[in-house]
């Protein structure tokens, strides 16, 4: 499938997405990792991972890099070499990236009922009982969580609590963009929202509100 859609934020942010649809092998084939991540990738067990893996390397190409302009801090979260800012997903046959001269956050969710069981855990639930149906819900919920997870990549703070620290303010499906804010420490800070659907998946994208 190659490229599945990119997307200009702004003129200094861009969103590339790909639909996994090739082997491992075709992925591979001709992409040089650095030790960590050949380590990294010979490590895992699951191949829809190794897929996502890879097929992030074949993003960071149409975003004009390669797997050595990244590394990766204590925490785990990705950075790259010539001072840009970059945030990274995977979730089933979908990878993403974003990058911007400015700190950002990117997910990408597969809608499932699964995400009414744990929605207690990173929102308030009867928020969203005025929706029409459970289908509905699924899909706000898929956003909000979407949101929090981008939020929490951006900021990049361990132990940040979705439901204590982060809040989604409620939107309709219409809303072009979404706003949000995170409570921390005393201190809050402001984000706005992006979101898009396509075959059963939510992307979220996430910026810092302009002043």
């Amino acid at each position: 499938m190659a490229l599945y859609k990119t997307i200009t934020v702004n003129e200094h942010t861009k969103v590339f997405i790909w639909k996994i649809e090739e082997s491992f092998e075709w992925l591979a084939k001709d992409v040089k990792l650095t030790e960590h991540c050949q380590n990294r990738v010979n490590s895992m067990k699951s191949e829809i991972h190794r897929r996502g893996f890879m097929s992030i390397r074949h993003l960071l190409a149409e975003a004009g890099y390669t797997d050595f302009d990244l590394y990766y801090d204590e925490e785990g979260k990705p950075h790259l070499k010539d001072g840009n800012h970059i945030s990274i997903t995977h979730s089933f046959e979908f990878s993403g990236i974003i990058v911007s001269q400015k700190p950002i956050g990117i997910d990408i969710e597969k809608q499932r009922d699964k995400i009414l069981k744990i929605a207690p855990k990173f929102t308030p639930l009867e928020e969203y009982h005025t929706l029409a149906n459970e289908e509905a819900i699924v899909r706000k919920l898929t956003i909000v969580w979407g949101a929090k997870e981008g939020i929490y990549k951006l900021v990049g703070i361990p132990g940040l609590l979705f439901l204590h620290h982060i809040y989604v303010e409620d939107f309709s499906f219409e809303d072009e963009e979404l706003k949000a804010r995170l409570n921390y420490q005393g201190e809050q800070t402001n984000f706005t929202l992006k979101y898009l659907e396509f075959e059963g998946f939510t992307c979220v994208y996430t910026l810092l509100a302009e002043d």
